[in-house]
């Protein structure tokens, strides 16, 4: 017995061939379209191969300066070992985050607009005058030029030494722009690896000095920054114990002195009055007193010291920027090809939608 005929898939299989047969034909059209303005096409790819080659020729090349180094805080003990071997395995045991600099949270100070700044605002020898970043950023970016018309940008200067207090709300507001612009083009801050504490940063600018000076000065004043604060306790406390010691010696000093000046106030003094030694007795318990006082307050500095030492990180410089830097200048090929590609496409584009939207309207 046949099989009875379905009506409707041998339908539905009929217009999926005719909207095949329809999306063929309807590309072809498109292609012969495409292909009858290869002249526009062609021109356009021209003209973006130009541009391309144009801006690739007068474009700056850009400098890079790159340092790295190495960060050792003994505070973080056998954790820290711990950790680093677990690490290795997969597991992380969170030792990061003991403290306000610790782990990621150094990468972020580095980017900070505080430390930006202070870099900014550090004075360098350049062609034996001293200026600072921020003036040196100013020229070779060519900002005064569109400052000329701008009475309350024209006379702002950051000359070496400025009070970063008194600065006014013009200044801090350049200020703020440049340390977007650095930060989202120009600088860059990672470790080398996630298991390592080697931190690298990388500066990029069109001037040579530039990258060079702000690298190295961030690096130190960051690190300034960050020993400063990791050690401040044990700076107040050492501080405080010297002052001590300082005083208690001033004080032993005085008592034997007085002991020598009370001797030679008596010299031949009567054995049968006692009275007479009294003052050198008395000077003689503060001397007693003194010496054991300073010699505990001694103890307690020098084992204050060790700790200060102990607690001090350890920031070691591995490789520094070294002139001449690295240079990355546009190929002229490069841009030769990627301008007329794109320019092409664009115009292609243009064309298609332009077609589109006329078989649309008719």
């Amino acid at each position: 017995m046949d099989k009875p005929v379905n009506i409707q898939e041998t339908k539905n299989t009929k217009d999926d061939e005719i909207s095949l047969k329809e999306l063929i034909l309807k590309f072809q059209e498109w292609w012969r379209y495409l292909l009858s303005k290869w002249v526009t096409i062609l021109i356009a790819g021209i003209i973006g191969g130009a541009l391309g080659f144009t801006y690739a020729y007068f474009k700056k090349p850009i400098y890079k300066a790159e340092l790295s180094f190495a960060l050792e805080d003994d505070k973080a003990g056998g954790l820290g070992g711990a950790a680093g071997l677990a690490s290795q395995f997969g597991f992380d045991l969170g030792g990061s985050g003991g403290g306000a600099f610790s782990g990621d949270n150094l990468l972020e100070l580095m980017k900070s607009r505080s430390m930006v700044e202070k870099t900014l605002l550090t004075p360098v020898n350049i062609k034996g005058k001293d200026e600072t970043l921020a003036e040196l950023y100013i020229s070779f970016n060519k900002l005064r030029k569109g400052w000329e018309n701008k009475p309350e940008l024209k006379k702002i200067q950051f000359t070496p030494g400025a009070n970063r207090a008194e600065f006014s709300l013009q200044q801090d507001s350049v200020l703020g722009t440049f340390y977007n612009a650095i930060t989202k083009s120009n600088l860059s801050v990672a470790k080398t690896d996630k298991k390592l504490s080697i931190v690298n940063i990388a500066v990029n600018s069109e001037n040579e000095l530039f990258s060079k000076y702000f690298v190295e000065i961030l690096a130190k004043t960051v690190s300034d920054f960050y020993i400063a604060t990791k050690t401040k306790k044990s700076v107040q406390n050492v501080s405080i114990l010297q002052h001590q010691t300082d005083s208690v010696r001033r004080e032993l000093n005085a008592a034997i002195y007085g002991v020598a000046s009370s001797i030679d106030a008596t010299p031949n003094a009567n054995p049968g009055r006692q009275i007479l030694r009294t003052p050198s007795q008395h000077r003689q318990v503060d001397v007693q007193a003194n010496q054991a006082i300073l010699t505990e307050l001694v103890k307690n500095l020098e084992v204050s010291k060790v700790s200060l030492r102990k607690e001090t990180p350890l920031i070691q410089v591995i490789d520094r920027p070294i002139l001449p830097l690295e240079k990355e200048k546009s190929g002229k090929l490069k841009g030769l090809l990627i301008g007329g590609i794109t320019l092409s496409f664009l115009t292609v584009l243009v064309l298609l939608v332009k077609r589109l939207f006329k078989t649309i309207m008719s």
